[in-house]
């Protein structure tokens, strides 16, 4: 059965049972409060008749029982009790509802009642079992017991009293049941609506099976309610996350990069039909490395590929200058090309130790020639081995590198790209400026935000956010500022830990 199925049932037996338990206490206290009744009734009535002076007066006669007889039975009649037996005090009856047992002893506990005190007892007479009571009859102004008065209700008359007052409570059980049943079912109906009418079984597979799924997927997973709160999260998520705070985190973005730690990870936020959202995330650090050394290789390939054009083109000339006896001419040209590349070699490999940093430089060199945009190292540039992780500086470098070539690449000649990397104070300084269009104040805010760019295209917008990232891990910080040339000037600070 279902899970609201087997909670009906359970339900319908617990209540069936409670109200059936309730059922019989209130019977069980019903008798007890009717043979109380009962008893305080025959009671009062012993006392009244016994100290009535007709009794007295009867017992004093010459013949009791004709006196007594028809005063005992309309009395009787009157109160609705089922006996009334005056008596000797040797228990001798002087009146009694069957005729037949006047004149003979009377049966049951008497010594109290000959003692002046009050007998109550249940006793099974000559009417069957009854709730009586004794009380003696003295004589006025004396101690003196001169008879004794019974009063009794057989038990027939008490269930019978008892039973008119079980249609009511029937009544009652029946309604508490139907009461009980009709809210039993209407929540297994909502429970099943919920749990779409699967049984135990089924769900404990269920659950084992997502879970399962859950936490053996290579994506990272997380569960989020309406108000932003993680319900969910998988093992991945976790590891990739490191404790970020998911709120601090802009998915708004489909497929948007994020940074982590040292981890480039690729978000992505869909909103479920429960009012919450599931974020994906997917660990793009190795594709992102692999993507730019590609992107580095491939910069590198065209600029070797270009000067090797223009080496040809040179070499042709040399060697025709040699043809045409114009020697010294031919070594003068070749020493000046040879001369040229190695001053910006040696510029850069002097004022940046770090091989990797060094190697972007010279291949973004390479490019900004090939697209005729004159980049130059700043000579005040000094960067002494690796004071933070290459990986970062070159994300902070080349992005605002090829932030600046992109802005130069529209505007006429000279295209100018200066770079400047420095280690004092405790910091890196990274910065770029160009000879571009510029930016306004607005332009300038909105920079670094995700998605933002002057050129029109989707994939834009990611390198500048890349860096923000960088300087904010870091607690580092970034601005860009206008150029006195003309053009625009992006700044860097990356705090080095101590």
């Amino acid at each position: 059965m279902s899970i609201a199925r087997q909670l009906f049932v359970l339900q319908v037996l617990v209540v069936t049972l409670l109200v059936g338990v309730g059922t019989t206490g209130a019977v069980l206290l019903a008798r007890r409060d009717a043979r109380n009744a009962a008893i305080e009734e025959v009671t009062a009535i012993a006392d009244t008749i016994a100290l009535s002076p007709a009794v007295v007066d009867g017992l004093h006669s010459a013949d009791p029982t004709a006196v007594l007889q028809p005063w005992a039975e309309a009395t009787r009649k009157a109160t609705r009790t089922d006996f009334i037996v005056v008596m000797a005090p040797d228990r001798t009856r002087y009146t009694h509802p069957t005729t037949d047992l006047i004149g003979l002893k009377f049966a049951g506990s008497v010594e109290r009642a000959l003692d002046g005190g009050v007998v109550v007892e249940e006793y099974r007479g000559s009417l069957g079992d009854s709730v009586r009571t004794v009380v003696g009859v003295v004589e006025p102004g004396t101690s003196t017991v001169i008879g004794m008065v019974s009063v009794g209700i057989t038990t027939a008359a008490i269930n019978r009293t008892l039973a008119a007052q079980f249609p009511a409570v029937s009544a009652a059980t029946v309604i508490a049941l139907l009461l009980a049943a009709g809210g039993s079912w209407l929540l297994s109906r909502r429970l099943r609506r919920q749990t779409h009418g699967l049984g135990p079984a089924e769900m404990t597979r269920m659950y084992e099976y997502y879970d399962a799924v859950l936490h053996s997927v290579r994506e990272g997973l997380v569960v989020l309610d309406r108000n932003g709160r993680v319900e969910l999260i998988n093992d991945e998520a976790k590891r990739l996350l490191q404790d970020q705070d998911i709120q601090e985190m802009i998915l708004e973005q489909e497929d948007a990069p994020v940074l982590v730690g040292d981890r480039i990870l690729i978000a992505n936020r869909r909103e479920n039909r429960f009012g919450g959202s599931v974020l994906t995330l997917r660990d793009h650090t190795e594709l992102r490395a692999l993507t730019g050394e590609l992107d580095s290789v491939r910069g590198l390939t065209e600029a070797l590929r270009a000067q090797a054009h223009e080496a040809a083109n040179r070499l042709h000339t040399v060697l025709t200058m040699v043809e045409l006896g114009r020697t010294d001419e031919a070594i003068e040209l070749a020493t000046a090309e040879l001369a040229l590349a190695q001053q910006l070699t040696d510029q850069v490999v002097g004022a940046v130790e770090e091989p990797a940093l060094a190697a972007l430089l010279l291949g973004k060199s390479a490019q900004a020639g090939e697209r005729g945009v004159e980049l130059t190292v700043d000579p005040s540039s000094s960067l002494a081995g690796t004071p933070l992780p290459p990986r970062d500086l070159l994300t902070v470098a080349g992005n605002l590198v090829d932030n600046a070539l992109e802005a130069v690449a529209a505007r006429d000649l000279p295209r100018k790209v200066r770079v400047l990397i420095r280690h004092a104070g405790g910091e890196v300084v990274v910065q770029v400026r160009d000879n571009g269009p510029g930016l306004s104040p607005d332009q300038a805010a909105a920079a670094f935000r995700r998605g933002w760019s002057t050129k029109p295209g989707e994939g834009r917008g990611v390198g500048l956010s890349l860096v923000r990232q960088v300087a904010e891990r870091y607690g580092g910080s970034y601005v860009i500022e206008p150029n006195p040339d003309g053009g625009a000037v992006l700044t860097v600070r990356l705090p080095v830990p101590s």
